[in-house]
């Protein structure tokens, strides 16, 4: 019998939370989560044209200025000297076209017709200006009321504006009723300190028209490739 207690006793002595402690089975790990491969946006030929005229010619005035590629939906900003310092999509008008409506800048939004929704193409000379909703808007051409801005936020949700600037593809870039919308951080980190203080200049380039059209003295310069 003594050599049957010892063990009862040894097996009494251990704890319960001891005796009933299993390893717990170690998690599996989590697949890693897929990032955004960020696709660099390349200036089309028409763009590095209408750069290496602006830059060559000194035809900016040693401002900061933008190049719109319309048909591609994207910007590229360059700083007095011409160098490029951005690249990034934007949205535009609902509508091809390169000419403003007559009288566009007096109507109301709601009062645009279809056609009339359109981002017109050419040399603008851009300044801040009066504010819009409570915001301070880099005016593009003040008189045809076309604003160079970030996305709205009443817009955003309702329009899907922000999907539409972070797509692969310009296909669903036409939007706005004729102001370019770009990302906001871009606006705030890059483009206002670049042009809050004298401004800068706006090459729209366009969707219907031949490019020597809109630009003339491009004619005096080859077509790039």
């Amino acid at each position: 019998m003594k050599t049957l207690i010892l063990p009862l006793l040894a097996l009494a002595l251990i704890s319960p939370a001891a005796a009933q402690t299993k390893k717990k089975p170690r998690p599996k790990p989590k697949p890693p989560v897929a990032t955004k491969v960020e696709v660099p946006i390349l200036p089309s030929a028409d763009v590095a044209r209408v750069a290496a005229w602006v830059a060559g010619s000194g035809d900016n005035r040693t401002l900061p200025y933008t190049i719109i590629d319309k048909n591609n939906a994207a910007l590229f900003m360059f700083d007095g000297k011409g160098k490029q310092v951005a690249a990034v999509p934007v949205l535009i008008g609902i509508m091809a076209g390169d000419d403003a409506s007559p009288g566009v800048g007096s109507k109301k939004l709601s009062d645009l017709g279809p056609a009339e929704k359109t981002t017109p193409a050419g040399r603008y000379l851009a300044k801040f200006g009066l504010p819009v909703a409570g915001e301070r808007v880099l005016w593009v051409d003040y008189s045809t009321s076309v604003a160079l801005h970030p996305i709205p936020a009443d817009a955003a949700a309702k329009e899907k504006r922000r999907a539409r600037i972070l797509s692969p593809t310009s296909d669903d870039n036409r939007i706005t009723f004729g102001c370019i919308n770009v990302p906001r951080a871009f606006y705030a980190k890059q483009l206002r300190p670049g042009f809050r203080r004298k401004g800068g200049y706006v090459y729209i380039l366009p969707d219907t028209k031949p490019i020597e059209t809109v630009f003339p003295r491009l004619r005096t310069v080859p077509p790039v490739g």
